[in-house]
């Protein structure tokens, strides 16, 4: 019997304590619908979706601030797809360019700066929002558009750290199954930190519905010994030292900077930001930005469902006066939110 079947076996006949476990990734969330992973589990284990959706996290104040660049600022705004539909306060991205704003959907930043080098009489912000994975691709953007000399591109940032954040979740859940590719970037010492200095147990994992099944069996296993642990289950991406370069590039471009989460608030050295000497390429400070406080639709309960204090369904908009043709809340809106995972999924 392979390994995946055993923790399949497992994981459908645990009878023990009930145990909560947090998939931080959006990624796992889907896959874990998609391979029909939930419908397996023993009742006494209990899924919990997080806070890793970068798109669901991004607070209104940050498409505020993207539409005033567009509108009012004249700026050409380019983006990652799922960003267009996040409502603001008052306009999502996609009302803008129904306005006359200039919106254009790219697949990398370097997208972006290729596209500023070939308008040079466009302004072009590209809209920098994404954990460790991204980051380093948007330093390297900012790299490229130094080495050209362009003075048209800049970014606008919304880019959030996992570290502090799996703290701030602590109590929402017994353990957490650790999304493999921001560790890829990282490396584990912070997973062992979080043991040693937090009690705070977890399990790295990767996205085939093998290795998803494998690592929630670990899971299982190491709460039920009852004491703090961690484990890399996987190895063949994701080492101790991460990726040091990646590393070292975010470093040299951006600095850490308390941020706010959607639904969950203010997390003390969760963001990253451009640092000083690069701050012509800092679009907050280039267009001289005022402070902005966005607001929420308050029937939206999407916060608590990045909080893990209720599910999707228990939201009274979802499936009917939100969907994905229809999104409310932003984790309607990302193909990698919550929301999105069970419209798609979890009702059928």
């Amino acid at each position: 019997m392979s390994a995946a079947s055993e923790a399949k076996d497992f994981l459908s006949s645990y009878d023990g304590k009930k145990v909560r476990i947090m998939e931080v990734c959006g990624t796992h969330t889907h896959e874990i619908f998609k391979d029909g992973i939930r419908q397996i589990l023993s009742p006494q284990i209990d899924l919990i979706s997080g806070p890793g959706c970068p798109v669901c996290v991004t607070p209104a104040d940050f498409i505020d601030e993207a539409v005033m660049l567009a509108l009012e600022k004249n700026c050409t705004i380019t983006t990652f797809g799922d960003l267009v539909r996040v409502p603001g306060s008052e306009k999502s991205l996609a009302d803008a360019r129904a306005d006359g704003a200039k919106v254009k959907v790219v697949y990398a930043p370097q997208d972006a700066v290729k596209y500023a080098e070939l308008h040079p009489d466009e302004e072009v912000v590209f809209l920098s929002v994404g954990f460790e994975t991204t980051v380093p691709s948007e330093c390297l953007a900012v790299q490229q558009a130094i080495e050209k000399g362009l003075k048209n591109f800049s970014l606008l940032t919304a880019n959030k750290t996992m570290p502090e954040a799996y703290l701030a979740m602590k109590d929402a859940t017994d353990a957490f199954l650790y999304p493999g590719h921001v560790h890829a970037i990282i490396g584990t010492s912070v997973c062992e930190k979080l043991r040693d200095e937090y009690g705070i147990s977890g399990v790295c994992a990767g996205f085939t519905p093998s290795e998803l099944l494998v690592a929630l069996a670990l899971e299982v296993k190491g709460l039920s010994r009852g004491e703090p642990f961690f484990i890399n289950a996987y190895p063949r991406v994701v080492r101790e030292e991460g990726s040091p370069k990646a590393v070292a590039l975010t470093e040299k471009y951006m600095e850490p900077v308390d941020v706010l989460w959607r639904g969950i608030g203010e997390i003390k050295n969760s963001g990253l930001a451009l640092r000083e000497e690069y701050s012509d390429f800092d679009a907050r400070k280039k267009y001289a930005l005022p402070h902005i406080t966005g607001r929420d639709n308050p029937a939206c309960r999407c916060g608590e469902v990045l909080q893990g204090k209720c599910t999707s369904e228990e939201c009274p908009l979802f499936g009917k006066a939100c969907t994905p043709e229809h999104p409310v809340g932003a984790c309607m809106v990302s193909s990698e939110g919550a929301c999105s995972a069970f419209y798609l999924y979890g009702r059928h």
